[in-house]
Protein backbone atom coordinates (compact mmCIF):
# COMPACT_ATOMS: atom_id res chain seq x y z
CA UNK A 1 0.00 0.00 0.00
CA UNK A 2 2.83 2.37 0.93
CA UNK A 3 4.44 1.74 -2.45
CA UNK A 4 1.18 2.60 -4.21
CA UNK A 5 0.86 5.87 -2.28
CA UNK A 6 4.46 6.70 -3.09
CA UNK A 7 3.82 6.03 -6.78
CA UNK A 8 0.72 8.26 -6.75
CA UNK A 9 2.69 11.07 -5.12
CA UNK A 10 5.37 10.74 -7.77
CA UNK A 11 2.77 10.75 -10.55
CA UNK A 12 1.21 13.94 -9.16
CA UNK A 13 4.63 15.55 -8.89
CA UNK A 14 5.40 14.59 -12.49
CA UNK A 15 2.07 16.00 -13.67
CA UNK A 16 2.70 19.26 -11.80
CA UNK A 17 6.18 19.50 -13.30
CA UNK A 18 4.78 18.90 -16.78
CA UNK A 19 2.08 21.53 -16.20
CA UNK A 20 4.68 24.06 -15.07
CA UNK A 21 6.80 23.36 -18.14
CA UNK A 22 3.77 23.96 -20.35
CA UNK A 23 3.05 27.22 -18.57
CA UNK A 24 6.77 28.17 -18.66
CA UNK A 25 6.95 28.60 -14.88
CA UNK A 26 9.95 30.75 -13.93
CA UNK A 27 8.77 32.26 -10.64
CA UNK A 28 7.62 30.47 -7.50
CA UNK A 29 6.08 32.07 -4.48
CA UNK A 30 4.90 31.00 -1.06
CA UNK A 31 1.33 32.20 -0.55
CA UNK A 32 -0.34 33.25 2.67
CA UNK A 33 -3.22 35.36 3.94
CA UNK A 34 -3.41 38.62 5.87
CA UNK A 35 -6.80 39.94 6.98
CA UNK A 36 -8.65 37.80 4.43
CA UNK A 37 -6.53 38.74 1.40
CA UNK A 38 -4.03 36.53 -0.40
CA UNK A 39 -0.36 37.45 -0.60
CA UNK A 40 2.84 35.88 -1.87
CA UNK A 41 6.59 36.22 -1.46
CA UNK A 42 9.40 35.01 -3.69
CA UNK A 43 10.28 31.48 -2.59
CA UNK A 44 13.96 32.40 -2.94
CA UNK A 45 13.55 34.61 0.15
CA UNK A 46 11.79 31.93 2.21
CA UNK A 47 14.06 29.88 4.42
CA UNK A 48 11.27 27.80 5.99
CA UNK A 49 7.85 27.95 7.60
CA UNK A 50 7.25 27.47 11.33
CA UNK A 51 4.80 27.80 14.20
CA UNK A 52 5.61 29.35 17.57
CA UNK A 53 3.90 30.91 20.57
CA UNK A 54 6.73 32.03 22.84
CA UNK A 55 8.75 35.09 21.92
CA UNK A 56 11.22 36.98 24.09
CA UNK A 57 10.15 40.57 24.69
CA UNK A 58 12.49 43.31 23.41
CA UNK A 59 12.32 46.56 25.44
CA UNK A 60 11.75 49.82 23.53
CA UNK A 61 10.93 47.96 20.30
CA UNK A 62 8.28 49.18 17.85
CA UNK A 63 4.73 47.87 18.27
CA UNK A 64 5.03 45.49 15.33
CA UNK A 65 8.09 43.76 16.82
CA UNK A 66 6.74 40.75 18.72
CA UNK A 67 10.18 39.98 20.14
CA UNK A 68 12.93 37.53 19.30
CA UNK A 69 12.81 33.77 18.82
CA UNK A 70 15.33 30.96 19.27
CA UNK A 71 15.36 29.12 15.94
CA UNK A 72 17.51 26.06 16.64
CA UNK A 73 20.14 28.13 18.41
CA UNK A 74 19.91 31.25 16.21
CA UNK A 75 18.22 34.28 17.78
CA UNK A 76 16.08 36.00 15.15
CA UNK A 77 13.79 39.06 15.35
CA UNK A 78 10.07 38.45 14.86
CA UNK A 79 7.75 41.03 13.31
CA UNK A 80 4.01 40.82 12.91
CA UNK A 81 3.14 41.83 9.34
CA UNK A 82 -0.46 42.42 10.37
CA UNK A 83 0.52 45.04 12.94
CA UNK A 84 3.11 46.52 10.61
CA UNK A 85 0.50 47.07 7.90
CA UNK A 86 -2.20 48.15 10.42
CA UNK A 87 -4.35 45.12 9.62
CA UNK A 88 -6.74 43.45 12.10
CA UNK A 89 -5.30 40.64 14.25
CA UNK A 90 -7.40 37.68 15.36
CA UNK A 91 -5.92 35.64 18.22
CA UNK A 92 -9.09 33.63 18.94
CA UNK A 93 -8.45 30.49 16.95
CA UNK A 94 -4.74 29.71 17.03
CA UNK A 95 -2.59 29.32 20.10
CA UNK A 96 0.53 29.29 17.91
CA UNK A 97 1.43 31.89 15.31
CA UNK A 98 2.12 31.01 11.66
CA UNK A 99 5.54 32.25 10.63
CA UNK A 100 7.46 32.65 7.40
CA UNK A 101 11.19 32.57 8.12
CA UNK A 102 12.76 34.90 5.57
CA UNK A 103 16.35 35.22 4.42
CA UNK A 104 17.07 38.82 3.40
CA UNK A 105 20.58 40.05 2.56
CA UNK A 106 22.35 37.52 4.82
CA UNK A 107 19.95 38.24 7.69
CA UNK A 108 17.15 35.99 8.94
CA UNK A 109 13.78 37.35 10.10
CA UNK A 110 10.58 35.75 11.28
CA UNK A 111 7.30 37.21 9.99
CA UNK A 112 3.90 36.40 11.48
CA UNK A 113 0.94 35.96 9.10
CA UNK A 114 -2.64 34.72 9.49
CA UNK A 115 -2.35 31.53 7.45
CA UNK A 116 0.28 29.96 5.21
CA UNK A 117 -1.24 28.34 2.11
CA UNK A 118 0.94 26.74 -0.57
CA UNK A 119 3.69 27.15 -3.14
CA UNK A 120 2.52 28.44 -6.52
CA UNK A 121 4.49 28.54 -9.75
CA UNK A 122 3.81 31.21 -12.38
CA UNK A 123 5.41 32.90 -15.33
CA UNK A 124 6.87 36.23 -14.30
CA UNK A 125 5.37 37.86 -17.39
CA UNK A 126 1.91 37.28 -15.88
CA UNK A 127 2.73 39.55 -12.94
CA UNK A 128 1.00 42.91 -13.27
CA UNK A 129 2.30 46.22 -11.85
CA UNK A 130 1.03 47.09 -8.37
CA UNK A 131 -1.88 49.41 -7.83
CA UNK A 132 -3.29 50.79 -4.55
CA UNK A 133 -6.65 49.15 -5.27
CA UNK A 134 -5.13 45.71 -4.75
CA UNK A 135 -4.15 46.00 -1.11
CA UNK A 136 -4.42 47.73 2.21
CA UNK A 137 -0.69 48.35 2.41
CA UNK A 138 1.75 50.90 1.08
CA UNK A 139 2.20 50.36 -2.66
CA UNK A 140 5.97 50.76 -2.33
CA UNK A 141 6.08 47.36 -0.59
CA UNK A 142 4.19 45.57 -3.40
CA UNK A 143 6.22 44.20 -6.30
CA UNK A 144 3.17 43.16 -8.31
CA UNK A 145 -0.14 41.29 -8.47
CA UNK A 146 -0.97 38.06 -10.23
CA UNK A 147 -4.04 35.91 -10.90
CA UNK A 148 -3.78 32.15 -10.53
CA UNK A 149 -6.63 29.66 -10.80
CA UNK A 150 -9.19 32.36 -10.15
CA UNK A 151 -7.42 33.82 -7.08
CA UNK A 152 -5.68 37.19 -6.97
CA UNK A 153 -2.33 37.36 -5.13
CA UNK A 154 -0.51 40.49 -3.97
CA UNK A 155 3.24 39.86 -4.16
CA UNK A 156 5.19 41.58 -1.40
CA UNK A 157 8.65 43.00 -2.00
CA UNK A 158 10.18 41.68 1.22
CA UNK A 159 13.64 42.89 0.29
CA UNK A 160 12.25 46.44 0.14
CA UNK A 161 10.38 45.95 3.42
CA UNK A 162 13.49 44.87 5.28
CA UNK A 163 15.97 47.22 3.57
CA UNK A 164 16.42 50.97 3.90
CA UNK A 165 18.16 53.18 1.38
CA UNK A 166 20.95 55.59 2.28
CA UNK A 167 18.64 58.51 1.38
CA UNK A 168 16.02 57.18 3.82
CA UNK A 169 18.67 56.89 6.52
CA UNK A 170 19.63 60.54 6.09
CA UNK A 171 16.04 61.67 5.88
CA UNK A 172 15.05 59.89 9.08
CA UNK A 173 18.20 60.24 11.16
CA UNK A 174 17.50 60.40 14.93
CA UNK A 175 18.03 63.73 16.62
CA UNK A 176 18.03 62.61 20.25
CA UNK A 177 19.78 59.97 22.32
CA UNK A 178 17.17 60.09 25.07
CA UNK A 179 15.51 56.69 25.36
CA UNK A 180 12.07 58.29 25.30
CA UNK A 181 12.89 59.63 21.82
CA UNK A 182 14.54 56.44 20.60
CA UNK A 183 14.01 56.51 16.85
CA UNK A 184 11.39 54.20 15.32
CA UNK A 185 9.97 55.70 12.10
CA UNK A 186 6.38 54.86 11.15
CA UNK A 187 5.60 51.87 8.87
CA UNK A 188 5.88 52.72 5.21
CA UNK A 189 8.56 55.34 5.67
CA UNK A 190 11.51 52.95 5.42
CA UNK A 191 12.44 49.28 5.63
CA UNK A 192 12.06 47.19 8.75
CA UNK A 193 15.70 46.20 9.14
CA UNK A 194 16.90 49.58 10.34
CA UNK A 195 13.81 49.97 12.54
CA UNK A 196 14.38 46.66 14.29
CA UNK A 197 18.08 46.02 14.44
CA UNK A 198 19.18 48.74 16.88
CA UNK A 199 16.29 48.11 19.27
CA UNK A 200 16.81 44.34 19.11
CA UNK A 201 20.56 44.62 19.69
CA UNK A 202 20.24 47.04 22.58
CA UNK A 203 17.47 44.88 24.04
CA UNK A 204 19.85 41.92 24.08
CA UNK A 205 22.53 44.08 25.68
CA UNK A 206 20.13 45.01 28.50
CA UNK A 207 19.14 41.40 29.09
CA UNK A 208 22.76 40.23 29.04
CA UNK A 209 23.92 42.90 31.50
CA UNK A 210 21.13 41.92 33.89
CA UNK A 211 21.87 38.21 33.58
CA UNK A 212 25.65 38.37 33.67
CA UNK A 213 26.32 41.29 36.01
CA UNK A 214 22.95 42.18 37.62
CA UNK A 215 23.17 45.59 35.95
CA UNK A 216 19.62 46.86 35.40
CA UNK A 217 18.89 49.54 32.81
CA UNK A 218 16.29 52.14 33.80
CA UNK A 219 15.92 55.92 33.48
CA UNK A 220 18.71 56.08 36.05
CA UNK A 221 21.37 55.03 33.54
CA UNK A 222 19.71 54.78 30.12
CA UNK A 223 21.47 57.81 28.65
CA UNK A 224 24.80 56.21 29.47
CA UNK A 225 23.66 52.94 27.87
CA UNK A 226 22.69 54.69 24.62
CA UNK A 227 26.06 56.42 24.45
CA UNK A 228 27.99 53.29 25.37
CA UNK A 229 26.05 51.19 22.85
CA UNK A 230 26.96 53.64 20.07
CA UNK A 231 30.63 53.34 21.00
CA UNK A 232 30.38 49.56 21.35
CA UNK A 233 28.80 49.22 17.89
CA UNK A 234 31.75 50.81 16.10
CA UNK A 235 33.62 48.07 14.25
CA UNK A 236 31.16 45.38 15.33
CA UNK A 237 28.14 43.88 13.63
CA UNK A 238 25.63 41.08 14.08
CA UNK A 239 26.55 38.61 16.82
CA UNK A 240 29.70 40.54 17.68
CA UNK A 241 27.52 43.18 19.34
CA UNK A 242 26.10 40.77 21.87
CA UNK A 243 27.49 39.99 25.32
CA UNK A 244 27.97 36.26 25.69
CA UNK A 245 30.27 36.05 28.73
CA UNK A 246 30.80 37.84 32.03
CA UNK A 247 34.12 39.20 30.75
CA UNK A 248 32.37 40.78 27.75
CA UNK A 249 29.80 42.33 30.10
CA UNK A 250 32.67 43.72 32.19
CA UNK A 251 34.23 45.17 29.05
CA UNK A 252 30.95 46.84 28.13
CA UNK A 253 30.67 48.27 31.68
CA UNK A 254 34.31 49.32 31.70
CA UNK A 255 33.69 53.08 31.75
CA UNK A 256 30.52 53.04 33.86
CA UNK A 257 32.17 53.27 37.29
CA UNK A 258 32.81 56.63 38.94
CA UNK A 259 36.35 57.99 39.26
CA UNK A 260 38.56 56.52 42.00
CA UNK A 261 36.36 53.47 42.43
CA UNK A 262 37.62 51.31 45.31
CA UNK A 263 40.47 53.66 46.20
CA UNK A 264 41.15 57.06 47.77
CA UNK A 265 39.55 59.81 45.73
CA UNK A 266 41.99 61.70 43.53
CA UNK A 267 42.81 65.31 44.33
CA UNK A 268 40.85 66.51 41.29
CA UNK A 269 37.74 64.47 42.09
CA UNK A 270 37.84 65.45 45.77
CA UNK A 271 38.07 69.13 44.80
CA UNK A 272 35.10 68.74 42.43
CA UNK A 273 32.99 67.13 45.19
CA UNK A 274 33.94 69.82 47.71
CA UNK A 275 32.95 72.53 45.26
CA UNK A 276 29.41 71.09 44.97
CA UNK A 277 28.77 70.88 48.73
CA UNK A 278 26.33 73.63 49.81
CA UNK A 279 26.07 75.58 53.05
CA UNK A 280 24.14 73.86 55.85
CA UNK A 281 22.57 75.65 58.80
CA UNK A 282 22.69 72.59 61.06
CA UNK A 283 25.56 72.18 63.53
CA UNK A 284 25.52 68.44 62.85
CA UNK A 285 25.82 67.06 59.34
CA UNK A 286 24.43 63.53 59.02
CA UNK A 287 25.67 61.49 56.08
CA UNK A 288 24.66 58.08 54.75
CA UNK A 289 27.43 56.43 52.71
CA UNK A 290 26.02 53.34 50.98
CA UNK A 291 28.37 50.83 49.39
CA UNK A 292 31.39 52.01 51.35
CA UNK A 293 33.41 48.87 50.57
CA UNK A 294 36.75 48.81 52.38
CA UNK A 295 36.39 52.42 53.47
CA UNK A 296 38.54 54.35 51.01
CA UNK A 297 35.54 56.33 49.77
CA UNK A 298 34.30 56.99 53.30
CA UNK A 299 37.64 58.25 54.59
CA UNK A 300 38.04 60.45 51.50
CA UNK A 301 34.59 61.97 52.00
CA UNK A 302 35.10 62.43 55.75
CA UNK A 303 38.26 64.48 55.15
CA UNK A 304 36.51 66.59 52.50
CA UNK A 305 33.59 67.26 54.85
CA UNK A 306 35.90 68.30 57.70
CA UNK A 307 37.62 70.72 55.36
CA UNK A 308 34.34 72.11 54.00
CA UNK A 309 32.56 72.32 57.39
CA UNK A 310 35.35 72.74 59.97
CA UNK A 311 33.02 73.78 62.79
CA UNK A 312 30.31 71.19 62.22
CA UNK A 313 29.93 67.79 63.84
CA UNK A 314 30.20 65.19 61.07
CA UNK A 315 28.45 61.85 61.45
CA UNK A 316 28.72 59.23 58.69
CA UNK A 317 26.84 55.94 58.61
CA UNK A 318 28.99 53.84 56.26
CA UNK A 319 27.20 50.70 55.05
CA UNK A 320 28.05 47.77 52.83
CA UNK A 321 26.76 44.23 52.36
CA UNK A 322 30.33 42.89 52.39
CA UNK A 323 30.71 42.04 56.06
CA UNK A 324 34.44 41.33 55.75
CA UNK A 325 35.14 44.74 54.21
CA UNK A 326 33.18 46.77 56.79
CA UNK A 327 34.70 44.82 59.68
CA UNK A 328 38.23 45.61 58.52
CA UNK A 329 37.63 49.25 57.50
CA UNK A 330 37.97 50.84 61.01
CA UNK A 331 41.45 49.36 61.51
CA UNK A 332 43.04 50.06 58.15
CA UNK A 333 46.71 51.12 58.12
CA UNK A 334 48.41 52.91 55.22
CA UNK A 335 51.72 54.06 53.87
CA UNK A 336 51.75 57.86 53.93
CA UNK A 337 52.72 58.03 50.25
CA UNK A 338 49.52 56.16 49.39
CA UNK A 339 47.31 58.76 51.07
CA UNK A 340 46.24 61.87 49.08
CA UNK A 341 47.39 65.27 50.32
CA UNK A 342 43.92 66.42 51.43
CA UNK A 343 43.82 63.51 53.92
CA UNK A 344 47.33 63.73 55.37
CA UNK A 345 46.53 66.33 58.01
CA UNK A 346 44.20 63.73 59.55
CA UNK A 347 46.80 60.92 59.70
CA UNK A 348 48.67 59.71 62.77
CA UNK A 349 51.66 57.40 62.81
CA UNK A 350 51.57 54.07 64.61
CA UNK A 351 54.00 51.19 64.90
CA UNK A 352 52.54 49.46 61.81
CA UNK A 353 52.03 52.52 59.64
CA UNK A 354 49.66 55.48 59.35
CA UNK A 355 45.98 55.50 60.27
CA UNK A 356 43.32 58.19 60.52
CA UNK A 357 43.15 60.28 63.68
CA UNK A 358 40.45 59.89 66.29
CA UNK A 359 38.42 62.84 64.97
CA UNK A 360 37.91 61.10 61.62
CA UNK A 361 37.41 57.67 63.16
CA UNK A 362 34.82 58.98 65.61
CA UNK A 363 32.86 60.57 62.77
CA UNK A 364 32.34 57.21 61.02
CA UNK A 365 30.22 54.21 61.95
CA UNK A 366 30.99 51.23 59.70
CA UNK A 367 28.07 48.79 59.64
CA UNK A 368 26.92 45.80 57.63
CA UNK A 369 23.72 46.66 55.79
CA UNK A 370 21.91 45.72 52.59
CA UNK A 371 20.43 48.78 50.89
CA UNK A 372 17.31 46.78 49.95
CA UNK A 373 16.39 46.60 53.64
CA UNK A 374 15.24 49.39 55.94
CA UNK A 375 17.86 51.27 57.95
CA UNK A 376 17.10 53.49 60.94
CA UNK A 377 19.32 56.42 59.98
CA UNK A 378 18.12 59.88 61.09
CA UNK A 379 17.21 62.76 58.81
CA UNK A 380 20.14 63.41 56.52
CA UNK A 381 21.98 66.31 54.98
CA UNK A 382 23.88 64.11 52.50
CA UNK A 383 23.56 60.69 50.87
CA UNK A 384 26.55 59.21 49.06
CA UNK A 385 25.56 56.24 46.87
CA UNK A 386 27.84 55.98 43.87
CA UNK A 387 27.25 53.19 41.30
CA UNK A 388 25.02 51.16 43.61
CA UNK A 389 21.48 51.77 42.40
CA UNK A 390 22.17 50.48 38.88
CA UNK A 391 22.70 47.00 40.28
CA UNK A 392 19.23 46.83 41.82
CA UNK A 393 16.07 45.75 40.05
CA UNK A 394 13.85 48.52 38.68
CA UNK A 395 11.37 47.95 41.53
CA UNK A 396 14.16 48.10 44.10
CA UNK A 397 15.56 51.26 42.53
CA UNK A 398 12.21 52.98 42.81
CA UNK A 399 11.74 51.85 46.42
CA UNK A 400 15.23 52.98 47.48
CA UNK A 401 15.00 56.36 45.73
CA UNK A 402 11.65 57.01 47.42
CA UNK A 403 13.31 56.15 50.74
CA UNK A 404 16.10 58.62 49.99
CA UNK A 405 13.52 61.33 49.34
CA UNK A 406 11.95 60.65 52.73
CA UNK A 407 15.31 60.59 54.58
CA UNK A 408 16.89 63.68 53.02
CA UNK A 409 16.13 67.05 54.53
CA UNK A 410 14.93 69.84 52.30
CA UNK A 411 18.00 71.21 50.46
CA UNK A 412 19.87 68.00 51.25
CA UNK A 413 22.26 66.56 48.65
CA UNK A 414 22.57 63.12 47.07
CA UNK A 415 25.70 62.02 45.21
CA UNK A 416 25.17 59.30 42.60
CA UNK A 417 27.56 57.51 40.30
CA UNK A 418 29.09 59.46 37.47
CA UNK A 419 26.77 57.89 34.88
CA UNK A 420 23.58 57.85 36.94
CA UNK A 421 20.89 60.52 37.09
CA UNK A 422 17.60 61.21 38.84
CA UNK A 423 14.39 62.54 37.36
CA UNK A 424 11.43 64.15 39.06
CA UNK A 425 10.47 67.53 40.42
CA UNK A 426 12.06 66.98 43.84
CA UNK A 427 15.54 66.47 42.35
CA UNK A 428 17.53 69.44 41.07
CA UNK A 429 20.80 68.73 39.27
CA UNK A 430 23.80 70.47 40.86
CA UNK A 431 26.81 69.37 38.82
CA UNK A 432 28.11 68.01 35.54
CA UNK A 433 30.50 65.16 34.74
CA UNK A 434 32.36 63.72 36.61
CA UNK A 435 30.06 64.63 39.52
CA UNK A 436 26.41 63.57 39.57
CA UNK A 437 24.76 65.37 42.47
CA UNK A 438 21.18 66.45 43.12
CA UNK A 439 19.59 68.88 45.55
CA UNK A 440 16.48 67.55 47.26
CA UNK A 441 13.64 70.09 47.15
CA UNK A 442 10.37 69.32 48.88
Amino acid sequence: MAAVIKDLVQVNADLQEQKERVENVDFKMVTFSLAGKDYGVDIMNVKEIAKADKFTYVPNAASFVRGVYNLRGDIIPIIDLRTFFHLPVDHKHETQENMLILHINDQVYGTIVDKIDKVIGINHESIQPPHPIFGDINIKFISGVVEKDGDLYIILDVVRIFTVSEDDKKAHAPVSTDSSDFFVPPPGEQGLASQMTANTDIGFIKESLAALRHFVVTKLNEKWLQKRFSEWSIGRSGGALQLKTASEADEFLNDFASPSDGEFWSEAYAAAVKKVLPEFSSATINVWNIGCGKGYETYSFACILKSRYPNARIKIWANDNDIMAVSQAPNMVFELDDVPDYCRSHMVRGKNGYSFDQVIKDSIVFEYHDIKNENAVPELEIILVRDILSFLSDEEQEKVINNFSERLKNRGVIFLGRNEELSGMVWQSMADDPISAYLHTE
